[in-house]
């Protein structure tokens, strides 16, 4: 706090940063940023004929060698079943196999296959070309560092928060069906 007085004084609400700060710049642009992440892997799931989920999983299985279904299911929040289910349309479609363990037989390894890496990376490799040269040619390496710096930090609170939201309990669905209320369905007039 740039005011110097104490949390919850009333002068407090005064350094509240303003719509024209760096903090309310900053937030927007973050913002944007992800929406733009997202109107992207959107699309590149659209054009890999997958849903946005097995898209992420795709996007974890090509930074590693192999996974097992239970890590997957840790990085992406989902439980063994519904990766088991996401992990079968997957392998219908050639983007992934998976192989026994070789040296614990309860466990599966699961890969991407090289086309859909090649298919992967024909699609986003243009844009990593493309957003690495423009932002060397636009920021300093100390520059770099201070934004990576940044990046790093700011994951490692939201995932900090992705773990608090994901121990809280979701709310029941409300029903829409199943046994009607009592009484007539008829009207008698």
């Amino acid at each position: 706090m740039s005011s110097g007085t104490a949390p919850g004084s009333d002068s407090d609400a005064d350094s509240t940063p303003g719509p024209d700060s760096v903090e309310a710049r900053l937030g927007a642009a973050v913002q944007r940023y992800q929406a733009a992440v997202d109107d992207f892997d959107r699309e590149l799931a659209r054009l890999m004929g997958v849903n946005e989920t097995d898209l992420r999983c795709l996007e974890i299985l090509l930074s590693v060698e192999e996974l097992t279904p239970r890590d997957l299911s840790r990085q992406l929040g989902l439980t063994t079943g519904s990766v088991t289910t996401m992990l079968d349309r997957l392998e219908k479609l050639a983007y992934l196999t998976r192989t026994p363990h070789p040296t614990d037989r309860r466990k599966t390894l699961i890969r991407v296959t090289p086309e859909a890496g090649q298919r992967a990376y024909g699609l986003i490799g243009p844009f990593i070309e493309d957003a690495g040269r423009q932002v060397r040619d636009r920021y300093t390496p100390e520059q770099l560092e201070l934004v990576a710096d940044y990046l790093g930090f700011s994951r490692d609170i939201q995932q900090q928060h992705v773990e608090r939201l994901r121990k809280l309990p979701a709310p029941r669905p409300t029903r829409t069906g199943g046994r009607q209320a009592t009484g007539s369905r008829s009207s008698t007039t």
